[in-house]
């Protein structure tokens, strides 16, 4: 790997996370007043209805500290129960309320009118490319940590 590469890279990915926003902490690149961190766990709690605290650090990729805390706050939003797991007590099964599936929703339209938006500036002809470069740096990143 050439180091001009390297650095290329660097630079193009910075300026993305900065223009999409991915480096305010306290909000969602498509707006949402939410920690990108929530709206993550969002996304796991509501597409499968219930799931293990551990489970959900796991997907996360994030400490079980950080995701009680993170828990915490969305069982304070009312999106989220937290209930002991049936067979194991010293399990915790998260599970979304109907608030929260509402909230998950609004937070995945608004990805999804964000991603068009952003999409609609790829030229028709480098859409697909551009997804499968995303889809190529998603697994590298995955294999490499």
């Amino acid at each position: 790997m050439e180091p001009e590469d390297v650095d290329a890279a660097q630079q193009a990915l910075m300026r993305f996370v900065r223009n999409f926003g991915l480096h305010q902490p306290e909000r969602t690149p498509c707006g949402q007043p939410l920690p990108v961190s929530e709206s993550h766990a969002m996304v796991e709690i509501a597409r499968e209805g219930r799931i293990r605290q551990v489970e959900l650090a796991r997907r996360l990729r994030l400490e079980k500290s950080s995701v009680s805390r993170l828990v915490t706050n969305l069982v304070g939003r009312g999106w989220a129960t937290r209930e002991a797991a049936d067979d194991d007590g010293r399990g915790v099964l998260l599970v979304i309320t109907d608030a929260g599936a509402a909230a998950a929703d609004r937070q995945a339209h608004a990805r999804r009118d964000r991603l068009t938006a952003l999409l609609d500036h790829v030229p028709d002809d480098q859409r697909a490319a551009v997804v499968r470069a995303l889809q190529t740096l998603a697994e590298a990143a995955n294999e490499s940590s």
